[in-house]
Order: C-alpha cells, then structure tokens, then sequence
C-alpha cells in the first residue's frame, strides 16, 4: 500500500492582524508551503485587496472608466469597492503627496486617509508615495490621525524605518509593512532592523517586492520561495512574518496594460497581467495581494477557494 511522506517543517509564520471588529484580518500562521494543506497547518487563507488612489495622473483608462462615478472621491470610491466587490481589505494609495507631483501636504493627505478609514469597516493599507523622507513624515502623521484604526502602512525601508516603526507600531499599535528589494538577505536585513527597535514579528508585514509577469518576475518567485524555505525549514525567526504584495502597483503600468496601439481589448490584457502575477506570488509564498480589476478579484478569489479546497 502506497503511504505518502510528509514534509515537516520547524518553523512557523506568526499571525498578524489588521483592521478592527468583525471585519479584521488576520495574515499568516501557516507552518507548511503555500496550499500544501496535505503536509499540514496551512494557516489563514491569503487575503486579497484592492487600491484606490487620491491622485488619477497616470492611472489606466480602462480602471477610471469603471469607476467615472467615484473614482474622484476616494471615500466614495472606498464605499464604492466594498459594497460592489467585498474584498478582504482595501489599499489607499496616497500618490498626490509625492513632491514630484501634485506634493500634497501631510496634513491634507491625513485627512483623507481619515475620512475613507471612517467611512468603511473593511481594513485598511495606506501605501506612501515612494519618497523616503517625504514617506516617513506622512506616515508619522497618519499613524497618529488614524489611531484605534489597526491600519498597515505601507512601506517602511531603511531610509526611514526609525520614523516609521515608532510611530506607526510602537506609539499608535498599527501594522508596519517592511519594504526589501527582492533579495531575501535585504529582506533578513530590514525585519532584524524593525526588530532591534523594539518591533515584534507579529507588527510586520514584508513586502519583498514585486514585477509584473515577464519582467524579472523569476526573480520574485524565486525570493519568495527562498524567504519561506528559510523561515519554514531554516526556523529563520527574522523571516516568520506573512508576506504582501502590491501587484497592482506594477502590472497596470507596464505596456501590455497601457499601450493602446499595439493590441486589441486593453482591459483583458491589463486583467490578464494582474491575474497572472497574482497567482505566481500566492503560490510561492505571498499572504496578500493588492489588485485593482474587480475580474481579478474574482478570479484570484477562485484561485484560492479551489487550491484551498
């Protein structure tokens, strides 16, 4: 009689959770690889958001078309995606603060993010611009703004990890993302700095990077996979944290979901990149990704129910 062999591993990811009340998330607890749920405890389903942003310049067509009614208010959009399509949390982009736009002030930005945390129940992520210092003075800000929120803020880098942490973490309790460039010793490298601040793993969340598929995507998936071998089979407590993943950020940009010119239908092209970079980081070790196409979301959510099954 054929008996299959288990892989055990040493190592467990904690649990973190964002958000507050019924609606409250929780990322990681699995001590197996993605969906091997035949070899053990595969923790919490990954969970899968979508972005909105309070700054449309450079935001694909086919996204604004499908918002026209709402999309100018990011409160309204908020209500908007989670009344039409429940996701398991929602991701506030706040583009219009980055100095090399419209440069918003904090205080201004703040307010938003405010505004749209209070307007819904489902749990919040707050991304940044990608400017360091201007980053660190916004999410110092919003951590305060936003205090009892449980929110995660997305994302803190070596740059400004000492701003970020403390305010966000250690003075208002929320979530701190920790930002590497896929590279799984800068990852190690990030999450010990957080940790020596006095941060536990249960407050991180890592974002380890991420390409669209077909632009150095194997480089993702080979991080991920190593960052979970480590922490799973190594017993590496520097990487025991639940993994996010902003696929949205890159796939919508990218010329298959941009160029107008050179094939037909933008939009599937534009789904088909979000679902296929999607599914690629969630089966080597993502807990979360961000999307934006609602098609996405429901096909990512089949994905997961069916690998979960």
């Amino acid at each position: 009689m054929f008996k299959k062999s288990v892989q055990k591993f040493s190592g467990k990811i904690c649990e973190v959770e964002i958000g507050t009340g019924e609606k409250a998330i929780k990322l990681g607890g699995e001590s197996v690889l993605p969906f091997y749920s035949f070899d053990g405890n595969t923790g919490n389903a990954p969970k899968l958001g979508m972005d909105i942003t309070d700054d449309l310049e450079g935001w694909p067509k086919a996204i604004l078309e499908l918002y026209k009614d709402v999309c100018n208010d990011p409160v309204a959009w908020a209500k908007c995606i989670e009344e039409k399509y429940a996701p398991d949390f929602i991701c506030l982009k706040l583009d219009s603060a980055d100095p090399n736009g419209k440069d918003n002030s904090v205080e201004e930005c703040a307010k938003t993010a405010k505004a749209v945390v209070e307007a819904i129940k489902t749990p919040l992520v707050v991304a940044g611009t990608g400017n360091h210092d201007k980053d660190a003075k916004l999410f110092e800000k919003i951590a305060q703004e936003l205090d009892g929120h449980n929110v995660l803020l997305l994302s803190a880098v070596e740059d400004n990890y000492k701003t970020i942490a403390a305010a966000g973490a250690m003075a208002y309790n929320h979530k701190i993302g920790a930002e590497s460039s896929v590279d799984i010793n800068l990852a190690k490298q990030i999450n010990i700095l957080v940790n020596q601040l006095g941060v536990g793993n249960e407050k991180i969340v890592d974002n380890v990077g991420c390409s669209a598929a077909g632009y150095g995507y194997e480089y993702v998936i080979s991080t991920l996979d190593r960052v979970r071998l480590a922490a799973l089979g190594q017993d590496d407590k520097t990487l025991q944290v639940p993994i996010i993943t902003p696929v949205a950020f890159e796939t919508w940009k990218v010329k298959e979901s941009v160029d107008e010119e050179t094939w037909d239908n933008l939009e599937e092209r534009g789904i088909s990149m979000e679902v296929s970079t999607a599914a690629g980081v969630l089966a080597s070790g993502s807990n979360a990704v961000i999307l934006r196409h609602p098609k996405s979301l429901e096909t990512i959510k089949k994905f997961v129910s069916e690998l979960l099954a």
